[in-house]
């Protein structure tokens, strides 16, 4: 099939790109991740980190305390994160204990370092239009998107969902291509009458094959951010299997929008870079 979207020969792309960049301005950016407690998800989410910050030429260093910690020695640490010149994004790893205020801890983080993009001023200045850092996953939506020339001016967008990490972002970046968007959420009464419109449709629900082939206009461009576990088996919010026959474009789960968050964490931690210095 080449309607497929590979998010992996992306991602690739643009790691070789930010590594050519780090290279020509001879820098070494430095990106600290905090992790509290032992995750089993998480640890696999750092050690990709890790291995993709090797792979550009970004200094990384992982910070790890144990679930007991208070959240004030973990607001400290990141208080002299802040201060620490060589080190330009710092990134906590979620989840935390559920003892954590987790807007406070994320908000102490400097903006200019937040390389996940959701302390408050970021998302601000997301929504302002302003320079800012923006979060992972949204960017890496919409580097896809650049990528396969998929032109955004004009067109009908559908988001599913509406998580401050992926639906809430996406509008704004959306909005700033001079689409049209329309957002659904569990709320909204009869998807289908707005996911069928979609030229482009995205869909981070996090509910396995919620959007089925009758729910896809001819032709249009299907994003899928979700990723579900069915018999040990990941696969996304949309039917891949049969709405790829009606798809222009369309991303599989796993290997289409997972590999580009990473790809614009690196992104994002050379921004943080350039903004400091």
């Amino acid at each position: 099939m080449n309607n497929i979207i590979d998010g992996k020969l992306a991602s690739k792309v643009l790691k070789y790109n930010i590594r050519k960049e780090i290279e020509a301005l001879n820098i070494k950016p430095k990106l600290v991740v905090i992790q509290v407690g032992d995750n089993k998800a998480s640890n696999i989410y750092i050690k990709n980190k890790r291995l993709a910050c090797e792979m550009v030429g970004i200094d990384f260093e992982l910070i790890k305390f144990n679930d007991t910690i208070s959240e004030e020695l973990v607001i400290k640490e990141i208080k002299r994160l802040n201060d620490e010149k060589e080190v330009n994004g710092v990134l906590v790893q979620l989840p935390l204990p559920n003892n954590f205020n987790v807007a406070k801890v994320i908000n102490t983080i400097k903006p200019t370092k937040d390389v996940d993009g959701l302390t408050y001023e970021n998302v601000g200045n997301l929504v302002l239009e302003n320079e800012c850092l923006v979060s992972c996953t949204p960017s890496g939506v919409l580097e896809l998107l650049k990528m396969y020339n998929v032109k955004l001016e004009g067109k009908n967008v559908c988001i599913v969902g509406r998580s401050n990490l992926v639906g809430k972002p996406l509008i704004q970046l959306f909005l700033k291509q001079n689409a049209t968007v329309s957002v659904c959420h569990s709320k909204s009464l009869d998807i289908k009458n707005y996911t069928r419109l979609a030229d482009v449709l995205v869909v981070a629900a996090g509910h396995t094959n919620l959007i089925t082939k009758d729910m896809v206009k001819n032709g249009a461009v299907v994003i899928d951010v979700g990723i579900n576990k069915e018999n040990d088996v990941l696969c996304g919010d949309v039917d891949f299997k049969e709405v790829s026959k009606k798809a222009s474009l369309i991303t599989p789960v796993p290997g289409g929008v997972g590999p580009m968050t990473i790809a614009c964490l690196l992104k994002n931690v050379v921004k943080a870079y350039k903004i400091q210095n």
